[in-house]
């Protein structure tokens, strides 16, 4: 694991891009009001800039030194918001256009994982036009259980677990409500992990524990009984293997700064990689951040090492 090193950054005038209107934009307000105030608290000019109420393509940058982005979902996750940013002129923090529009297509991502040896649990494409015959005999062949998920969200909105074919219907319904195409994917049994990563910094691993099926919306930001473990009863050579699979999707998706990657390891302790999260929540009950601050790294020095980044990796005019 890369040692982190905080340094005192000069104060600077941040952008923090929140809200949005996709369907994580409670999340990402929540997001944006806590690095508000942790970039605040170390001296730091926040401006909140919400991209339903203001056009980011016509918004007047000046006097702003970057752009922090805490937008969750569509807009902010897809590449479109960096893209904006690109053609301003004004650095912002997370990947850029091409890898943040990757990661956050499940199935280009998963296509990509193949591609590098990533392992990733098997899916099939889906989209609302299919017939139900023939979504059944997709999901016939991958077997159940198997996962439905919409191919474009995060906070795991529209996921449904199928633990038999008359589950399935109904979470199509779910999955379609949201997006048109959607996965079916083999369901992978076992525990569920995740870990952070900014460039080269490993951040502690975590096991969640959720007390549902699985980690789910709920789950996430309401159920006060998920748990969250960074110690845990595996072999060392597994948790390595869990980090090394972590570092070997965000590698092969060329993510940059800081980023989550989702996985769940099986029964025989193999571990396979869900998804990839390039602008993951910065709550204080977030991942990402109870993970930093596992190893002594508060939500302000986090979030400034996140602004060093971005204006480290801005063209030099």
């Amino acid at each position: 694991m890369t040692t982190f090193e905080a340094q005192d950054l000069d104060p600077l005038t941040v952008a923090v891009l929140e809200g949005g209107e996709s369907s994580e934009r409670s999340i990402s307000l929540e997001s944006g009001a806590a690095v508000r105030a942790a970039l605040a608290e170390r001296g730091h000019k926040v401006i909140a800039v919400d991209p339903s109420e203001v056009d980011l393509s016509s918004f007047d940058w000046s006097g702003i030194d970057t752009a922090f982005i805490a937008l969750h979902g569509f807009f902010g996750e897809d590449g479109q918001v960096q893209q904006i940013l690109e053609d301003a002129g004004m650095p912002y923090t997370g990947s850029d256009p091409a890898a943040a529009r990757l990661s956050f297509q499940k199935s280009a991502a998963k296509e990509r994982f193949f591609q590098n040896y990533v392992p990733t649990p098997p899916y099939v494409l889906i989209h609302e036009g299919d017939t139900a015959s023939g979504i059944m005999k997709k999901a016939r062949s991958l077997g159940y259980p198997l996962a439905v998920k919409p191919d474009s969200q995060g906070s795991s909105l529209g996921v449904s677990v199928v633990q038999s074919p008359d589950e399935l219907p109904e979470a199509l319904t779910r999955c379609f409500h949201l997006e048109a195409f959607g996965l079916l994917e083999a369901g992978v049994l076992g525990s569920e992990w995740t870990v952070g990563i900014m460039d080269e910094l490993m951040l502690p691993l975590i096991q969640v524990v959720p007390n549902r099926p699985f980690f789910d919306y709920q789950a996430k930001y309401a159920d006060d009984t998920t748990h969250y473990q960074f110690e845990f009863d595996v072999p060392s050579d597994v948790v390595n293997s869990i980090n090394q699979a972590a570092r070997n999707a965000y590698d092969a998706l060329k993510l940059q700064g800081v980023a989550r990657i989702d996985l769940v390891l099986d029964r025989f302790n193999r571990p396979w990689v869900l998804e990839a999260n390039s602008v993951p929540g910065m709550t204080s009950h977030s991942l990402v951040p109870k993970a930093a601050a596992r190893i002594g790294i508060s939500l302000g020095e986090l979030c400034e090492q996140m602004l060093k980044r971005s204006l480290s990796a801005a063209p030099q005019s």
